[in-house]
């Protein structure tokens, strides 16, 4: 089966720290691909929330990430921090992207590269939404 290829953007609008602890660590000793969705979780709630936002509710509504892509470029240890930068892309009218890159801040080496894809849903009818217009607005503002 081939590799994931995943190009990454020239500039990313979000950046965050996030260390990794024991607890995201495998018996291999480096950074576990489950607990790499988690670093990659715990940033995508401080992107919403520089937005202005907590995720659990935006402009009204849910939000449900529908895939994920994700691509080590190398191992993550146990004590180091990660820098995790984001920015959206490829709107459409009921979400968006958030590619991601994560490094290893004193170093700057690449550890993982990805996408999360995301939707808005109706928190009653559970139904996708349209993208809230001032959301757009915030985003372009950013």
């Amino acid at each position: 089966m081939p590799r994931i290829q995943f190009e990454l953007p020239e500039q990313f609008t979000f950046s965050t720290e996030i260390q990794i602890y024991i607890s995201h660590v495998n018996q291999g000793g480096h950074l576990d691909n489950a607990q790499l969705l988690t670093l990659v979780s715990e940033a995508r709630v401080r992107f919403f929330q520089a937005l202005g936002y907590r995720e659990a509710g935006v402009e009204g509504l849910a939000i449900v990430v529908g895939d994920i892509v994700a691509q080590y470029k190398s191992e993550g240890f146990h004590g180091e921090t990660m820098r995790v930068e984001m920015v959206p892309a490829d709107f459409n009218k009921y979400g968006f992207d958030i590619v991601y890159r994560m490094t290893e801040k004193d170093s700057g080496r690449e550890v993982a590269r990805g996408k999360l894809g995301v939707v808005f849903t109706d928190r009653e009818t559970h139904k996708v939404a349209l993208v809230p217009q001032r959301f757009l607005e915030r985003i372009a503002a950013w």
